[in-house]
């Protein structure tokens, strides 16, 4: 049977563009920045992130109940400033994939778990809607990675079959699970590795 032609990819944002937003070692260096308890910190935070993944918390709420549900010496937009100066673009990678998605002609789609006012920051911020035809982003479409249905929503919103699609993201899970609906997965390391991975897929 023929190898079906890839025509669509969908990507990871954190550890693929662009570092984590608001990740472990962010929340330890906030820590120490503002002089928090971080573990306190991470277990209020663990207890709301899905939720506020899901877009059912806002940031002010989310932060209401991870760091202000006492008084603090530092103003919460300080905090919200604080924490949009973690991301920063990794590299050239969001360059190699618009130089990709042309090449061949992929539709490309965003895969990723992000709150609302995080996600929507990074997309303007680094200009994510020049690659990105469509984002299935956790807090728009109620699902987050590793459920499975975000894989076959994305699917479904792209019209492709998963044969037909590439999923490239840095956790190993979620590669598993994307893998496990028939998805093409790949785990991201390194762009000099995921070059050579993601050019077998598009022989000469």
């Amino acid at each position: 049977m023929q190898a079906q032609k890839i025509t669509t990819l969908f990507l990871d944002i954190g550890g693929v563009l662009l570092t984590n937003g608001w990740g472990r070692s962010s929340r330890a260096l906030a820590a120490q920045k503002f002089k928090l308890d971080i573990v306190e910190i991470n277990e209020r935070h663990h207890l709301c992130f899905d939720t506020y993944e899901m877009g059912k918390l806002s940031m002010d709420e989310y932060l209401k109940q991870v760091i202000f549900y006492e008084n603090r010496d530092f103003s919460s937009d300080e905090f919200k400033t604080f924490i949009y100066a973690q991301s920063q673009p990794l590299g050239d990678h969001i360059a190699f994939f618009k130089a990709l998605k042309a090449t061949h002609g992929l539709k490309v789609f965003a895969v990723n778990n992000e709150a609302k006012e995080m996600n929507e920051y990074r997309i303007r911020q680094f200009e994510l809607y020049s690659l990105f035809d469509a984002f299935v982003s956790s807090c728009y479409v109620g699902l987050r990675k590793p459920d499975k249905d975000i894989f076959h929503l994305a699917c479904d919103l792209a019209q492709v079959s998963p044969e037909q699609a590439i999923m490239i993201d840095d956790r190993q899970m979620f590669v598993d699970v994307a893998a496990g609906i028939g998805l093409n997965a790949m785990q991201f390391d390194t762009l000099e590795n995921a070059k050579e991975k993601i050019n077998s897929f598009f022989p000469v």
